[in-house]
């Protein structure tokens, strides 16, 4: 994060000094901007043909998933790498955080969307649970245990259809399953 300066973006943007700082003024606004440029980038990992759609069940929403992480893992490990430097900068600058979190809900909240849809009786702790599984994946491949190693698309696609048939199956997720209680219903 200390490369991120005003001055290294106009160099590598081949922009005149003081470009950047016309736009962003301060570091925050630096931070912001780069923010906002990587969720637009991360937003064009899939065509808009190729998002999922409920109507498809479990199957499409795997499918879906699992083109944009194979892609993420493949083509842009730059953009995950992007991703945690300003996930860390922002545990430090709690005004960076609350930016982050609103850019983060343009892709939460139509995961949300598409899980109440596909039949999630609870698409709230299923968005959390996917995406807690999905970021667990990008950072063991890209600069955790795993990161000489990238997953195959069918493995993924078998990874999430697990997950949304097990979230989405109403055996699995019934109050009235045995399986679900807790041990001090015993």
């Amino acid at each position: 994060m200390r490369g991120l300066t005003h001055r290294a973006v106009d160099e590598t943007a081949h922009l005149p000094q003081g470009s950047t700082s016309n736009h962003a003024r301060t570091r925050l606004a630096l931070l912001e901007t780069a923010v906002r440029r990587l969720a637009a980038r991360e937003s064009q990992v899939l065509s808009v043909d190729e998002l999922p759609t409920p109507t498809g069940g479990p199957a499409s929403l795997a499918d879906g998933m699992a083109l944009a992480l194979h892609r993420y893992l493949t083509h842009h490990p730059q953009l995950l790498i992007c991703r945690y430097e300003l996930a860390l900068e922002a545990t430090r600058r709690p005004e960076l955080r609350t930016f982050c979190d609103e850019t983060a809900r343009q892709f939460r909240e139509p995961l949300t969307a598409l899980l109440q849809a596909a039949g999630s009786p609870t698409p709230e702790r299923h968005t959390l649970s996917l995406v807690a599984w999905t970021e667990g994946i990008m950072f063991s491949c890209v600069a955790g245990s795993f990161h000489t190693s990238t997953p195959t698309l069918p493995d993924l696609r078998t990874g999430y259809t697990e997950l949304l048939n097990a979230m989405l199956s109403p055996s699995l997720t019934s109050p009235s399953n045995p399986g679900n209680s807790s041990p001090s219903d015993a």
